[in-house]
């Protein structure tokens, strides 16, 4: 939130820009009353949307198995988590070595903070390719 503030304090500095470098100034819209109040409709939207879905169909995006009452006697036939860690599940099933499994999941999650690292393209739009120009 913190870097999404800085650019939002160096946008309204210096302006947007584009890749061919042309100055699109003429006609633009002001931020503050467009699209502050576009911002705002489409949170409360969403809020309402929440809240609705809350208040008036709590149980809708629940499991069916949860509301089967429990049976001490009897393990469920397939136990599986939630589908925010499936694919935690899926790296340490498929994985038979305990200590193998752990570091195969610390390591998908580190994988994210070097993938904007490892590609670095110098791509700089269709308009400066001649190819892409007759396509485009």
């Amino acid at each position: 939130m913190g870097l999404s503030a800085v650019h939002l304090v160096f946008l309204h500095e210096v302006g947007a820009n584009n890749p061919i470098g042309l100055n699109s100034f003429g006609d633009s819209v002001s931020f503050h009353p467009y699209y502050s109040y576009k911002d705002l409709f489409g949170i409360v939207l969403v809020l309402f949307f929440l809240v609705f879905l809350v208040l008036v169909f709590p149980s809708v995006l629940g499991d069916p198995e949860n509301f089967i009452p429990a049976n001490p006697l009897v393990t469920p036939v397939h136990i599986q988590p939630e589908w925010y860690f499936l694919f935690a599940y899926a790296i340490l099933r498929a994985i038979p070595n305990k200590l193998g499994g752990v570091v195969a999941l610390l390591m998908s999650i580190l994988v994210l903070f070097f993938v904007p690292v490892l590609f670095r393209s110098f791509f700089r739009g269709e308009v400066f390719y001649p190819f892409s120009q007759f396509f485009f």
